[in-house]
């Protein structure tokens, strides 16, 4: 990488952060505690550079804020729809993918995380930046400005999408055969309200207990999700596994769905930048133990999902997509309304917290 290039990534890192190029220096990684003033012996008034970084702030995390930053940016609720790729893939092949799919992306995320220090005295804590040391500065911008613009904008509009309706449908099932008084519309607002509210944390250190209760939920919903079909007494002579529809736009569909339960790596450099690094103890053993806790969690929950569910079930899946509220409906009807609430709740929960991640 080129010392302009450098110079420029060190500039672009000091204008985030509204502080002016010329007190921070390219070495703010290196030195932590560095504060940014003038050459003077005084210290008053100077402002320690961490707290210049609008994401980190602070170099404080551990191994274990990493862990549950990674798992419940992992773990989403898309890890719902997996029996439905099954539902269309079949045993065989549903096996294949999912497990490939995991594969890799375990691949893409050692590749982040040893990105992530790859040129001395830069830390890469988001993939703009990445990308720009890796493309040049036109080239990196065109290619990581647009993709991180839409990958937020339709998070946003599908975590407000989804969290409305399972509100409303939540609602349904609490109140029975009396008329819900809120209507989807309403339920959308208040589901953006409460999202905006929380959203006022400055870093992704503060963050932390958020990431705690949504780590706890998300595993708390993958897990009602499977136990319930185990615990039941069902009666499987009525489950078929015949697969009806097996088109080219189905299958292609289900594949789809199966790579949207594999998230998250769009927070892995961010989430990075929180752990302390030097020459002795450098952030990616650190973050590299996190991801592996984070992701054998998340491989038990995405498999005991997908097998359990669809074993259940079979093809009463609805295979063809639709709204998560569609699959949550399998467990309003067969189980009873304290069950399906509890799951309501803790989805509601998560996305919440995913939708505060985001803002």
């Amino acid at each position: 990488m080129s010392e302009l290039t450098l110079a420029r990534l060190s500039d672009l890192e000091s204008q985030e952060g509204e502080g002016s190029p010329s007190l921070m220096s390219q070495t703010l990684s290196r030195d932590p505690h560095a504060t940014s003033g003038g050459n003077d012996d005084s210290d008053g008034g100077r402002i320690p550079v961490e707290e210049w970084l609008p994401i980190t702030e602070s170099r404080k995390g551990n191994v274990y804020t990493a862990t549950f930053h990674l798992l419940c940016s992992g773990l989403g609720f898309q890890v719902l729809v997996l029996p439905a790729a099954f539902a269309v893939l079949g045993w065989l092949w549903g096996m294949i993918v999912l497990t490939v799919g995991f594969a890799w992306k375990l691949y893409t995320i050692w590749l982040l995380v040893n990105l992530h220090e790859a040129v001395d005295g830069i830390r890469f804590s988001r993939y703009l930046r990445l990308a720009i040391a890796s493309f040049g500065v036109k080239l990196g911008k065109l290619l990581g400005i647009f993709p991180v613009m839409y990958l937020s904008g339709g998070a946003c509009a599908i975590l407000v999408i989804t969290g409305g309706k399972t509100i409303k449908q939540l609602l349904d099932i609490m109140s029975a055969d009396v008329t819900v008084p809120l209507t989807t519309l309403q339920c959308f607002l208040i589901f953006s309200i409460l999202a905006v509210f929380m959203s006022q944390f400055p870093n992704m250190n503060s963050l932390f207990g958020l990431s705690l209760v949504g780590s706890v939920m998300a595993v708390a919903y993958s897990t009602a999700v499977w136990t319930l079909p185990l615990a039941s007494e069902r009666n499987q002579n009525n489950v078929s596994y015949t697969i009806k529809d097996a088109s080219f736009d189905n299958i292609i569909n289900a594949i789809g769905f199966i790579a949207l339960a594999f998230r998250g790596s769009n927070l892995v450099l961010e989430i990075q930048g929180t752990l302390p690094s030097d020459s002795n103890n450098p952030s990616s053993k650190t973050m590299w133990r996190a991801v592996v806790i984070s992701h054998v969690i998340i491989a038990i929950c995405m498999f005991l999902v997908a097998i359990v569910v669809y074993w259940a079930y079979g093809d009463k899946i609805p295979a063809t997509g639709g709204p998560i509220g569609n699959y949550l409906k399998l467990y309003e009807q067969d189980y009873s309304k304290q069950a399906a609430c509890f799951i309501h709740l803790t989805f509601i929960f998560y996305c919440h917290y995913k939708k505060t991640a985001i803002f």
